[in-house]
């Protein structure tokens, strides 16, 4: 394997992606996990567990579909203007106000009050990705693909990959004890959690600078322009995009599957309770360790040679929790532990390597406008497929008597299956992996 110079990227440039990208994932696991969360205990203590998968699976479909929507119109529109700065600070933003939105919930209703809190979780759930996903899925992922190169994307996007499980350490670590599912109320929880990235926003008006000499699309019709990458002719000419953006599709399905049930699988399924967040923050910085060298060995030696290697230890580590059910003792601990880091290890990886691939990829110019098409694969597809299966197994498990809330094992048996299909895109992104990235100017 034949070592590859990096091109050096400014201190200011790596304060910026590190420090905002951190907040927006802070405010993105808060979605993808608390408020799941929120929900689950919300209906258990209402004595309807059974609506914690419906209502569970509803928000991650509604808000993925927001998400994707929201990224594709914010997308065009940040490639019309050629700025970034501006949709990152005021998403931020509003991103902090809609969080906090989720103060005004109680933790346990009334029958006769329960769709209504399921509509409105479901509804500021949206409001809460329609701006998280300007800012951060939009503009900020753009930003990324602009201050990078072939030679250098492949450590960023590994460091950024490790970022959702830096931020699970400092949501659960740092501010979990203002969340309690006993609570009448934990909206202390969600109006801390919304300042962080309103002053971030704040903050980003000062600090964040766009990259220099962006190339602007010059598309007369914004529609046509905004959809640029769901065009035929398009995909025919770039189709490494979409096979990248499939293969990460695939390990975004598999890791959907079990995701939103995690901490519940820790505290009730294992029986850890409180102490879940000691094997939680063990994993995270064991993940995040293997990550960042991962992403070094990206940049020197090329990711092509990883991929498979990645995939492996992934469905072994994701088949190691499955497996947890039938081990006690000092062995369910070791399971539990090594088996956690190789499983997100393996999962942070193989997205930062995917999402590197992909912005080698993208011709000049049209980063913005290729972000909607990312999020269909590595969000919307994965986020409606994966608590799919999720809600068909955790019903099946449930006999559907709307009591005892267990996450099941089998989860991550399925995410497992889910996840070996990952092989056959894999083949061609390592086949076309010498070949010289896209990146021509698009008019």
């Amino acid at each position: 394997m034949e070592e590859t110079k990096s091109t050096p990227l400014s201190a200011r440039v790596w304060f910026s992606a590190i420090f905002f990208g951190l907040i927006g994932q802070i405010a993105w696991i808060v979605e993808n996990m608390y408020f799941a969360t929120f929900a689950q205990d919300i209906f258990s203590n209402s004595g309807r567990a059974d609506m914690s998968y419906s209502v569970t699976t509803l928000m991650v479909i509604l808000s993925a579909i927001a998400a994707t929507v929201t990224t594709i119109l914010a997308g065009g529109l940040i490639d019309r203007t050629g700025k970034r700065k501006p949709f990152i600070a005021i998403g931020y933003i509003l991103w902090g106000f809609t969080i906090m939105l989720f103060a005004l919930l109680p933790m346990k209703a009334d029958a006769s009050k329960l769709t209504l809190i399921a509509s409105l979780l479901v509804i500021f759930d949206c409001l809460m990705t329609v701006a998280g996903s300007t800012s951060n899925d939009a503009a900020f992922n753009a930003w990324v693909a602009d201050v990078t190169d072939k030679t250098n994307r492949g450590k960023l996007n590994s460091i950024l990959a490790i970022l959702p499980v830096i931020a699970v350490v400092i949501v659960f670590v740092g501010l979990g004890s203002l969340y309690n599912s006993a609570n009448a109320s934990n909206a202390r929880f969600f109006i801390v959690l919304g300042c962080i990235p309103l002053f971030t926003g704040i903050l980003a008006l000062f600090v964040l600078q766009d990259a220099p000499g962006i190339k602007k699309s010059e598309g007369q019709d914004y529609f046509k322009e905004t959809f640029y990458g769901f065009r035929k002719d398009v995909f025919q000419k770039h189709k490494m995009i979409y096979v990248c953006l499939l293969a990460a599709c695939i390990v975004g399905i598999a890791q959907q599957t079990f995701f939103s049930y995690l901490i519940n699988f820790l505290i009730v399924t294992l029986g850890l309770g409180d102490a879940f967040v000691i094997p939680m923050a063990v994993i995270i910085v064991g993940a995040a360790v293997f990550t960042a060298v991962m992403g070094i060995l990206f940049d020197r030696k090329g990711r092509k040679h990883f991929y498979y290697p990645l995939l492996v230890i992934m469905i072994l580590g994701i088949l190691s929790f499955w497996a947890i059910q039938f081990t006690d003792g000092v062995l369910k601990t070791v399971i539990l532990y090594a088996g956690g880091v190789l499983m997100m290890g393996g999962i942070l990886s193989l997205t930062g390597a995917f999402t590197s691939s992909f912005q080698d990829y993208l011709p000049e110019g049209t980063e913005g406008r290729f972000q909607g098409v990312r999020m269909c694969f590595m969000v919307l597809i994965p986020m409606i497929i994966g608590p799919i299966i999720s809600l068909l197994i955790g019903l099946d498990a449930m006999g559907m008597n709307g009591e005892g809330f267990v996450p099941p094992y089998t989860l991550f048996l399925a995410a497992a299956v889910v996840a070996v299909f990952a092989a056959i895109p894999i083949y061609y992104v390592r086949k076309d992996a010498d070949r010289s990235a896209g990146r021509e100017i698009v008019k």
